[in-house]
């Protein structure tokens, strides 16, 4: 299994899929990808979530990343870890990061304050989920936080459209996240020729934006 940290900061985009549709959400998975978004988020809110992880997993092969999205408690993070999960994507701290930091699992582990971010230290997370980032401001909370925890690997999630992306990875956030977007309906059973589109939007705004080392 390759780092994790070493491919969030090269790749410096995740996916999120959350659906209606497991079939549609397992395509979704398959086409991003296919087109060049190899970290992938599957939401435990969507719709047979643990069985879309698995359909992916077996496609994809045992090293490559796959998260499970909004974990909240140690069961949640038991289950998506059966599942063929080998990341853990939280909307905040607790249980579930706790139990996926004993499994052994990297996590991306949800913070919204200072206190949030001293926290997630102390618990072990692998890199910090700002969420919601659009609603505290975008990308002027990001450099707020960043000024007396400069190096700390921040991944704001919420509301991040490719511009916001591109503002975001200037102002030295390790990574985005990025939900509906990105997916638009395609987890929902829409056109998956939207999806490669837009999927290869956000790879130009991620690579213009990519520091070697940072």
């Amino acid at each position: 299994m390759r780092d994790f940290p070493t491919d969030l900061r090269a790749r410096r985009l995740v996916a999120i899929v959350r659906g209606t549709d497991p079939d549609a959400s397992f395509r979704t998975v398959m086409t991003l990808v296919e087109s060049g978004v190899p970290l992938v988020e599957v939401s435990l809110s969507g719709v047979d979530a643990l069985g879309v992880l698995r359909r992916a997993r077996a496609e994809l092969g045992p090293d490559a990343w796959l998260g499970a999205g909004t974990v909240l408690t140690a069961d949640d993070a038991r289950r998506a870890a059966d599942s063929g999960a080998n990341l853990i994507v939280t909307p905040g701290l607790g249980a579930g990061v706790d139990e996926a930091v004993r499994l052994g699992l990297p996590v991306l582990g949800g913070v919204l304050t200072p206190t949030d971010v001293i926290a997630a230290g102390t618990a072990g997370v692998t890199a910090l989920k700002i969420f919601p980032a659009s609603a505290m401001g975008g990308p002027a909370y990001l450099k707020a936080l960043r000024g007396p925890f400069p190096d700390t690997p921040f991944v704001p999630v919420g509301g991040v459209d490719a511009a916001a992306a591109e503002q975001y990875l200037a102002l030295g956030a390790v990574a985005v996240g990025v939900g509906s977007p990105l997916i638009g309906d395609a987890a929902d059973g829409g056109d998956l020729g939207a999806l490669r589109a837009r999927a290869a939007e956000f790879v130009q705004v991620t690579a213009a934006t990519a520091v070697v080392g940072r």
